[in-house]
């Protein structure tokens, strides 16, 4: 048996990746841009086990359906061909973000699903080949590997389609996370872009806009010129479910309480405290702040919101094995 067990972070874009250009590959229609969250990740063990005649998935403890398994199977099946290895494997997860709920669950779960599999298969693929990797199991995954500020570099083909690292964020950078509605939502991502690329008009301005947008706010990130950095991602957020209110028939993932914390960040804006909003496919907003003005912007929220629904997190890092003793928490079995 051959075993290895990777936490990676989520990440929360902030110029936003919204359609493929590839559905094979994953290639997106445009570049994006995230920040990395310390305190949303997936911990995850992979063994490759001779005596399995099928792979295996475990969930938070629980077996999954043949249906999830088969897509676990497919990206495996990536690092199986470039290792040359046909062993099965049991994939055992713990997943410390609500899944499908808007918080980018799936780019931590196969971040840390990419990098136990690099490891227990021996191939030690370097970053930017291992970001690759990610991608073809979620887009967004791809930047889960990098902690701090990841671009998603669009590229031209499968090859160079990959994340780059460009700020490690160490410079008073937070985030308070709203989980308005933790449940999975009724229109997955993938099915929200295929039907937003197709019935949109106003899709062909998100994708030419979104890439002025990235440039600027990389010039923001590099002059750490929060309050531009802050108006950018706000805006592309905003642009983004514009573009998902065009498709046909419409697409809404705002629910009153969206709305509510939408709200409450604009006052807060009107008082001085620099803060902004930006949101995902799914109804839960993050408020991009100051770390040194979360707890103040978090006071305000649970007016409306209560303690399980607000989070105050800072930038995450970067893939990472974990420990004996981590493992061992976890009671998974050791090879």
């Amino acid at each position: 048996m051959r075993q290895a067990a990777v936490r990676a972070h989520t990440n929360i874009a902030l110029i936003k990746y919204w359609g493929k250009r590839d559905e094979e590959y994953f290639l997106p229609m445009n570049s994006s841009l995230s920040l990395t969250l310390n305190e949303l990740y997936t911990d995850t063990c992979v063994t490759f086990d001779e005596t399995l005649e099928a792979d295996l998935f475990y969930l938070n403890g629980k077996q999954q359906s043949e249906q999830e398994t088969v897509k676990i199977s497919r990206f495996l099946d990536l690092f199986r061909k470039e290792a040359n290895l046909s062993v099965r494997a049991r994939v055992e997860s713990i997943n410390h973000v609500p899944t499908a709920a808007g918080l980018a669950s799936s780019a931590s779960a196969f971040a840390a699903l990419a990098g136990a599999a690099n490891l227990a298969t021996g191939l030690q693929l370097d970053d930017q080949t291992l970001s690759m990797f990610a991608r073809q199991g979620s887009g967004s995954a791809t930047r889960s590997i990098y902690g701090g500020f990841v671009e998603w570099n669009k590229g031209t083909s499968p090859t160079d389609s990959y994340a780059i690292p460009v700020d490690d964020a160490d410079w008073d950078i937070g985030m308070v996370i709203v989980a308005v509605n933790r449940s999975a939502k009724k229109v997955s991502s993938r099915v929200g872009m295929k039907q937003t690329v197709e019935t949109s008009p106003f899709y062909p301005s998100w994708v030419e806009t979104a890439e002025t947008d990235l440039q600027a706010i990389k010039e923001a990130i590099k002059e750490r010129d929060f309050q531009t950095m802050g108006e950018i991602a706000e805006h592309s957020a905003m642009k983004m479910h514009g573009s998902m209110l065009g498709a046909n028939p419409p697409i809404m993932y705002f629910e009153p309480n969206s709305i509510q914390a939408i709200q409450c960040v604009n006052r807060l804006r009107e008082q001085g405290v620099l803060c902004y909003v930006t949101m995902d496919a799914g109804p839960n907003v993050k408020v991009l702040c100051r770390l040194s003005q979360a707890k103040q912007i978090k006071e305000e929220l649970s007016k409306y919101f209560n303690e399980e629904q607000l989070l105050v997190t800072g930038p995450g890092e970067g893939i990472r094995e974990l420990t004996k003793e981590e493992v061992t928490a976890y009671g998974w079995k050791r090879s």
